[in-house]
Formats: structure tokens, sequence, C-alpha cells
């Protein structure tokens, strides 16, 4: 059976838990973090030497880290990767658009505004900086949403997932959605899929 470390809280770990219940795919899951020092311990970082979670662990003992790239594996010929080749790069587009245009402001934000071991990072430029960036990025989400159902072709994929897990909870840091009708409209969407689950749904 599949290991997947990770956070609870976390919506980068959050994204191949949906995505395995969305498969209706059996896995275990290891509670691990930071604040216990857990991701930093001596057996962990030997897994992973980026010393984060989350981590996908095989059954035959191979490691993957990244959580899109845990997306990409999983859903490897799955109704979650799109067989057409323009929209499966579509679908990778807005992979790399979570990881660098959205993730680090509206995940960012929402952590340094709730996790008490992030509060002495919380200065008012950096809250403010967070701020304008996430707003940017649902913007852009905003526009591409505005004209379509979902970020990669007509059906809902990977790019959803990714974007879904900090995206349905970026009210925790500071963002207010009802700004944004087309992206409240689209988390609906990903919430009325077949097999969705919450955040903090275990196996």
């Amino acid at each position: 059976m599949i290991t997947i470390y990770g956070m609870t809280n976390s919506g980068n770990c959050y994204k191949p838990r949906l995505l395995m219940a969305k498969l209706g795919r059996p896995f275990r899951h290891v509670e691990l973090n930071s604040d216990d020092q857990g991701t930093r311990s001596k057996e962990f970082v030997a897994k992973n030497p980026n010393g984060m979670v989350p981590l996908l662990k095989f059954e035959d003992g191979r490691l993957l880290a990244e959580s899109n790239a845990m997306l990409l594996h999983l859903g490897e010929g799955t109704r979650f990767v799109p067989d057409d080749p323009y929209e499966r790069a579509l679908a990778y587009q807005w992979l790399f658009f979570e990881q660098y245009s959205h993730e680090p402001y509206i995940a960012v934000r929402r952590a340094l505004l709730t996790f008490p071991n992030r509060k002495l990072d919380a200065t008012p430029e950096r809250l403010a900086a967070t701020l304008e960036r996430g707003h940017k990025a649902l913007r852009v989400m905003e526009t591409r949403l505005s004209e379509a159902q979902f970020f990669a072709g007509g059906a809902l994929s990977v790019a959803d997932i990714a974007l879904y897990a900090y995206t349905h909870v970026a009210a925790e840091g500071g963002f207010d959605l009802s700004r944004y009708p087309a992206v409240a409209a689209w988390l609906g969407r990903v919430e009325n899929d077949p097999g969705h689950v919450p955040m903090t749904w275990l196996p």
C-alpha cells in the first residue's frame, strides 16, 4: 500500500490525499510536521533531503516528493490527466502557476496568520506583499474561469486539484473570495465532483 507522509492542515499534503480519494485508491497516512521537528529528523531527511512533506512512498520502497509531481504520477492514465496533448500542457501550465505565483502568497499568508510557529515572520511588510501578490493570482484565476469551467480542458484535472487545495481556504489568509465570483463557482464545481473529501479527511 502507498504511504503518504504529510500534515493534515497543509494544502500541499491535501492534494495527493484528495486525488487518491477521488480515485478510490487505499493508502496509509503518516502525520509528520515541522512543529515537532518530525520533518527534520535524521530518519525522514534520509528519505527526503529537502526535509519537507508531502512525501509519497511506493510499495516497492521508491520515494517521490513534491505534491504536483505526485498528482501527475498518480493521475497518469486517469480522467485527471488530459489525453489531448494541448490540454495536458495546459494542466502543466497551471501546475507551474500554482507553485510559482499562487502557493507562495495565498498559502504563505494563511500560514503566517494561522500557524503559531510562523507568527514572528508575519511582519506588516510581508503580510502586505503576500496579500497583493495573492490577489494578483486570484485575478488571473478569475480571468481563466470566466471563460472556462476548469483550468485544463472541459473537465476537472490535476490542475484544478492543485489550485483548489489552498484557494478553498484562502479566507483564512485574509482573501475575500466574494470578489471573485468565477473562482467561487469553480470551487463549487470541484466540491461537487465525485469522491470529494475535505482537507481534514484521512483514510
